[in-house]
């Protein structure tokens, strides 16, 4: 799990919000589906700035909630949109997309935990 979300920020996390870590971690899912949506959206209509904007709001709750890989694929989504440099961008958002579903299944398992 260490890999795709850091135990140490799940564990603070869990520690601080006590009753509400599960709800916390139903908001992030939800959240980023909405956020990629959001990307895949910019993308597909070649919005440089709406993408970097998305990009970055995604790797403050990604960041947030140790998930590290998919922060920095975020924050490389948002430097190749601030650049203007689109044409790593369908395989930055694959991978995200990818790396988004993997976070889901740990972040399921972790959410069962805590039923």
């Amino acid at each position: 799990m260490s890999e795709h979300l850091d135990p140490s920020v799940l564990a603070m996390l869990q520690e601080v919000m006590e009753d509400e870590y599960p709800v916390l971690l139903d908001t992030f899912l939800s959240d980023s589906e909405d956020r990629l949506q959001a990307l895949r959206q910019a993308h597909e209509v070649r919005d440089a700035e709406a993408l970097r904007r998305a990009a970055h709001s995604f790797k403050g709750s990604c960041g947030n909630l140790g998930a590290t890989l998919l922060a920095e694929l975020c924050r490389q989504l948002e430097e190749s949109a601030r650049a203007g440099d689109l044409a790593p961008l369908p395989a930055l958002l694959e991978q995200a997309e990818r790396e988004f579903a993997i976070i889901r299944t740990l972040i399921e398992s972790e959410r069962q935990r805590h039923r």
